[in-house]
């Protein structure tokens, strides 16, 4: 797999493929940027911040300054972010469906990435292995020891503040899976449905996992319909956006499935580009124009090679490209175009 990460977008521009390490194989090139971080180094001064304030902006910079460079080599594998309790006990049938995963989807040459705490997420790095799990702690008071699978790593990063952690962990993967956890798993779990809705975040499979015979997110799913999709405070076709099961495996099968033939994805202006293992047959098309145009701002779905803009990434300029102008009003019908893509076409 190339280096192509489907990162999240901090500004109001629409998400793009952000890879910094192409822009270091070419002579880096982002000489500006950083002339916009001393800008506003400045500005700050002028501005006669408070303390407090600088203190958070430092804090902020450097916490994920030191964090990208520690991703920055792993960005050639796909990653999975994995949420639950810490307080799972490890004979809790989660944790063991946890491990179950973790170990799974190493197999599958991911990294599992978690809290690096106790409970679900000691479980996901058992399951991996050492060698194959990243960790993003926080810093708390309490129970947010380092769990021995990943304590002392090189790819372990302590964080002080969660809006940094959970930038990263939405930044970083490819895909998401959640177990039953507290506040802060829910936090988690709807921060990156809420990105994904409003298209803030690139397209990735979000997977909520309950043990047999337990409803946790079965409820959470239930007070979804039943409140907000009743009310219509969300789209039928929101649903689309995360999948639920009591099988580990297959949460692990549902993730592949999802890269089966789509890629990555990509905003070149007013464009999205869609890249895929393999280009959409004539009658596929067809199906598509038929069955998604009202994901079309105007024009037609096209099938075509790698656009001038994108010259940038070198590496991705074999792969199809399916490139139609969003109109950006339904990422779930979105997701559901890239469910029909990978269930049609066989790679």
């Amino acid at each position: 797999m190339s280096d192509s990460k489907r990162k999240t977008e901090s500004s109001g521009s629409p998400p793009e493929s952000t890879q910094d390490s192409t822009a270091l194989d070419s002579g880096w090139g982002s000489e500006d940027l950083i002339d916009r971080i001393k800008d506003s180094a400045d500005k700050l001064a002028r501005d006669r911040s408070s303390r407090g304030d600088l203190k958070i902006l430092s804090r902020a910079l450097r916490e994920l300054r030191y964090a990208f460079k520690v991703f920055s080599p792993y960005r050639n594998r796909r990653i999975v972010s994995v949420f639950g309790s810490a307080r799972t006990a490890a004979d809790d049938p989660s944790y063991e469906q946890a491990a179950q995963f973790g170990r799974a989807m190493a197999k599958q040459n991911w990294l599992v990435l978690t809290g690096a705490a106790s409970g679900i997420m000691e479980a996901g790095h058992q399951g991996a292995g050492r060698e194959n799990s990243m960790g993003l702690n926080i810093m708390l008071p309490f129970e947010q020891d380092a769990n021995p699978v990943i304590a002392g790593d090189h790819k372990l990063v302590h964080m002080k503040y969660f809006f940094t952690r959970k930038l990263m962990f939405v930044k970083e993967c490819d895909a998401v899976a959640c177990f039953p956890g507290g506040f802060g798993t829910l936090d988690e779990a709807l921060e990156v449905l809420t990105l994904l809705q409003t298209g803030k975040r690139d397209m990735v499979p979000v997977v909520l996992i309950d043990p047999p015979g337990q409803t946790y997110w079965q409820d959470f799913h239930h007070f979804v319909q039943k409140n907000l999709l009743a009310d219509k405070m969300i789209s039928p076709d929101d649903l689309s956006l995360y999948k639920m099961t009591h099988d580990s495996l297959e949460a692990v099968d549902e993730i592949l499935r999802f890269f089966q033939n789509y890629h990555s994805m990509r905003y070149v202006e007013d464009r999205l580009v869609l890249r895929l293992l393999k280009a959409p047959t004539d009658s596929l098309l067809q199906q598509i124009q038929g069955d998604f145009g009202d994901l079309l701002a105007e024009d037609d779905f096209q099938v075509c090679k790698a656009l001038d803009q994108e010259q940038d990434q070198p590496d991705l300029a074999h792969l199809p490209r399916l490139v139609f102008r969003f109109n950006r009003r339904s990422l779930g019908r979105l997701r559901q175009l890239i469910d029909t893509i990978n269930g049609a076409v066989s790679v």
